[in-house]
C-alpha cells in the first residue's frame, strides 16, 4: 500500500495512493486527521480497509507534502555505505554517525528544493527512508522491523560549506526546503526484505548514484536498535539511512545542483522522488 500525505484546496490531508488516483483517508477517518496521528494509534489496519473504495482525486490534482510532513524526530545517518565512506576518506565507523533534520527542511514530491542565498555548493544525496509505526525504546536487533510502518525515498539535500563549518553536521542539513521526502511511504508488507530493492540518483536525466540497499552498513534493524537506545522511536518519527557514493562533492570538477535543474531519486518497489532546484529569491 502506497500512503501519502498532501494538500487539496488548501486542506492537509493523507490517503491511499492508487493507479486510479488518492483515495483521502483523512476524511473518512476522522479520528485521524494525519498520518502520524494514524501511525499512533497503529491503525494501518484501518487504512488498509479503505483501499478498494473509490478516489477522491487524480495524484495531478493534489500537491503532495513530506510523506510525513509532522515528525517528532529525523535522524539522518551519515557515510552509511561503503563507497561513500570510500570516497569522503572516512574509515569504518564503529557506530552509526548521526545527525538530525528539522521538518520545515523538508518538501514533498514535486515541490522545489531551494538553493540558499549563502551558497552555490547544493549537493544531492539519494537515500532511503524508514518510517516508524510502533513506539519503543532499546529495541532489539531481532524485534526492530516490527516497529516499521514503511519506507520512502529521501533526498537529504546538503549545503556543503555549511555542512563542513565545524564537525557538526547540522547547519549544512536544515536550510528551509532543501531536502526532499516522498513521494509516498510503501508499507512493510509489500516490501518484505527491503535489502534487495536498489537506490538510483539522477541529476537532469543523468545517473549518478546507485547502489542496492543491501550495501548499508548499518542496516536498518542496526540503525532502529541503536537510535532506540538513546531515545524512544515514536509514531511518525523518520531514519533517513545514509547516501552511496557519487555524491556532486567528491566528483572533479565538482556537482552541485542549482536554479532550473531536476532530481530524481528512485528507489525500487518503492518510487521515484521527483524535484526540481530553485534558487532562493528567483521565481520558480
Amino acid at each position: 500500500m502506497k500512503v501519502a500525505s498532501f494538500t487539496t484546496a488548501g486542506t492537509a490531508s493523507y490517503g491511499i495512493v492508487t493507479d486510479k488516483g488518492v483515495i483521502d483517508a483523512g476524511k473518512r477517518l476522522k479520528a485521524y486527521p494525519t498520518l502520524k496521528a494514524l501511525l499512533a494509534k497503529g491503525s494501518l489496519d484501518e487504512l488498509k480497509k479503505l483501499a478498494g473504495e473509490k478516489p477522491d482525486y487524480a495524484l495531478q490534482d493534489v500537491t503532495l507534502l513530506p510523506t510525513v510532513p509532522d515528525p517528532d524526530k529525523i535522524f539522518c545517518i551519515g557515510v552509511n555505505y561503503a563507497t561513500h565512506l570510500a570516497e569522503s576518506g572516512h574509515p569504518t565507523p564503529a557506530h552509526p554517525m548521526i545527525f538530525t533534520r528539522f521538518a520545515n527542511s523538508q518538501v514533498g514530491h514535486g515541490q522545489p528544493m531551494i538553493r540558499p542565498l549563502e551558497s552555490e555548493r547544493f549537493d544531492y544525496e539519494g537515500e532511503m527512508a524508514v518510517i516508524i509505526g510502533k513506539a519503543g525504546r532499546r529495541i532489539s536487533r531481532e524485534a526492530a522491523l516490527g516497529h516499521v510502518a514503511g519506507y520512502a525515498c529521501y533526498n537529504d539535500g546538503s549545503i556543503r560549506d555549511w555542512q563542513r563549518h565545524t564537525s557538526q553536521f547540522a547547519p549544512g542539513k536544515n536550510f528551509v526546503g532543501t531536502g526532499g521526502f516522498g513521494p509516498w511511504m510503501v508499507t512493510t508488507d509489500e516490501l518484505t526484505d527491503v535489502t534487495k530493492q536498489t537506490l538510483i540518483t539522477r541529476l537532469n536525466g543523468v545517473e549518478v548514484q546507485k547502489a542496492p540497499i543491501s550495501d548499508l552498513v548499518f542496516d536498518v534493524q542496526a540503525l532502529i536498535a541503536y537510535c532506540s537506545t538513546f531515545t524512544e522511536l515514536v509514531p511518525g518519527d523518520v531514519i533517513v539511512t545514509g547516501t552511496t557514493g557519487g555524491v556532486g562533492a567528491y566528483r572533479t570538477p565538482p556537482l552541485w545542483m542549482k536554479g532550473g535543474d531536476v532530481v530524481e531519486i528512485e528507489i525500487s518497489g518503492i518510487g521515484v522522488l521527483r524535484n526540481p532546484v530553485k534558487d532562493e529569491g528567483r521565481a520558480a
